[in-house]
């Protein structure tokens, strides 16, 4: 099939000194990727393979590349991107950890990888006995009784588990009389977001001076036209909700249900449950906590489990052990329908399941017990250097604040996550939570061993020390500079026009 009608020359970059061409200003009229003697299928578009009705006018405006050309292209594309295979990635919130090699091995096994979704029950049944093992070893990780495996995201999990609330209170004739969905004001931004697709009102809970939901606030917010609490704990200051049996308490005495959050799920593996802490709603990020690659779009995976007296609402078919010991499809008597195609991102599930297998609960265990103390040794190693607003035993993460560099020589949270582009690591979160001025958000993980964790805090001991010019030009040696953010926030132009470049005539 033919491309642009026309290219321009551009000059092939050498690593590190030019800009990388798109892959349309690399085209040329006439080159290809592939090449085929003979196929036997007509050529396009004078084929009757597709009725003229549904052709196309012209054809679709494709680079044409060399397939040295496109390899090298994709190639420095690669080695110009950060990862969680090149270095530490302590992106707060979002636990970027590696992926062991093992898990995507397993994934790309034919039995798994080689299997349609349609296929008859009778010839999956090794397909069913994994989503019924994984659903089983996060209802015993979580607490709770059931779970669906179908939401392929956290939101898309967050959503699901407001379906579920509201479900629940339609079958108890309060649907339209539950109208408030309760969050803390560090809540992650997906929560307010989320109950809003999910046809509730926002009400907002102040953190007390612990940095810990204020009990007494909460609950002068309390009456029954609440539907529920949406919380993450240890929360996303990285701190354990230390009242939280009484949050529990005080939501279900109005009626509500406590959902929660899981996106911080790896700082209690093996110590503590939600389930065990009153919650009746859990989703879980699979692509953060059992180390199932994402970042760019996925595909992620967001389970979501329940206590058993919602167990009846969850999305179906869902995959069940029968009694003749085979596996199949069940769906709940009451479910709240599909929330995804087929079965979720099952590969992604096959990921995380052989995650769990490998490391075994006490293993598990481990994981969290490692990335806390991670976190606690960063926050100690850098007290002094930053502001820590809230310095006390933290879990998996610690919210730093530049407030004192800014204070002092005009250094921003901004400028310090620039830099440490140039010391080599990845930038941790910035600016969230929102209720840190100047906040910086480090989540170490347990898979960077404390020699990585230690030239972290060296980096950003160093950076503390910069003058305010060298921090505001930084970063200066990766392949693009500092740009003007909120100018491309608000001039967003999300595609290639190669004709305005000058790509094609």
């Amino acid at each position: 099939m033919s491309g642009p009608a026309g290219g321009r020359a551009t000059s092939i970059p050498l690593m590190g000194r030019d800009e990388e061409p798109t892959v349309f200003e690399l085209s040329s009229t006439g080159r290809r990727a592939w090449s085929f003697r003979t196929t036997g299928v007509p050529e396009w578009p004078e084929d009757e393979l597709v009725p003229a009705g549904h052709r196309r006018d012209e054809p679709v405006p494709l680079a044409e590349v060399s397939e040295r050309d496109l390899v090298a292209h994709f190639t420095r594309l690669s080695h110009r991107q950060y990862s969680v295979d090149l270095g530490a990635y302590p992106l707060g919130s979002c636990t970027m950890k590696y992926n062991p090699k093992l898990c995507d091995d397993v994934a790309a096994m034919a039995g798994l990888a080689n299997v349609h979704p349609a296929a008859p029950v009778a010839t999956i049944q090794g397909w069913l006995e994994l989503l019924v093992e994984l659903g089983e070893s996060l209802c015993a990780i979580t607490g709770m009784h059931s779970a669906t495996l179908q939401p392929p995201a956290g939101a898309a999990g967050e959503l699901t588990g407001l379906l579920l609330m509201r479900a629940w209170h339609r079958d108890h004739g309060e649907d339209a009389t539950r109208r408030r969905v309760i969050i803390p004001d560090s809540a992650h931004g997906t929560n307010p977001a989320s109950v809003t697709l999910g046809g509730y009102e926002v009400t907002t809970v102040p953190s007390d001076d612990r940095g810990c939901v204020d009990v007494a606030a909460l609950r002068e917010r309390l009456d029954t036209d609440v539907a529920g609490i949406m919380l993450t704990n240890p929360n996303t200051l990285g701190l354990f909700e230390e009242d939280i049996l009484e949050i529990a308490r005080s939501v279900h005495e109005v009626g509500g249900l406590l959902y929660y959050d899981g996106a911080n799920l790896n700082a209690i593996l093996g110590v503590t449950r939600p389930g065990d802490m009153g919650f009746d709603i859990v989703h879980m990020n699979l692509h953060k906590t059992f180390a199932v690659p994402h970042g760019g779009g996925g595909p992620g995976a967001g389970p979501v489990a329940v206590s058993e007296r919602l167990a009846r609402y969850l999305p179906g078919p869902c995959p069940v052990r029968l009694a003749d010991g085979t596996f199949g499809w069940h769906a709940p008597d009451r479910s709240i329908g599909r929330v995804h195609s087929w079965h979720g991102n099952a590969l992604a599930l096959a990921r995380a399941a052989s995650y769990i297998v490998a490391n075994g609960g006490d293993g598990l265990q481990q994981v969290s017990e490692v990335a806390v103390l991670n976190a606690n040794w960063l926050r100690h190693r850098l007290r002094g250097v930053y502001d820590v607003p809230f310095d006390r035993p933290n879990m998996h993460e610690v919210v730093f604040s530049a407030t004192n560099l800014k204070k002092a020589r005009g250094l921003r949270a901004v400028d310090v996550a620039k830099r440490l582009l140039e010391e080599g690591f990845h930038a941790p979160t910035v600016y969230f939570p929102l209720i840190v001025d100047e906040a910086l958000m480090v989540e170490p993980t347990e898979t960077e061993s404390p020699e990585t964790v230690a030239a972290l805090a060296d980096a950003m001991e160093r950076i503390a020390q910069d003058s305010a010019d060298a921090a505001h030009d930084a970063p200066r040696t990766t392949p693009v500079g500092r740009v003007d953010e909120a100018r491309a926030a608000r001039q967003l132009i999300p595609t290639f026009d190669a004709r305005r470049s000058g790509g094609a005539d």
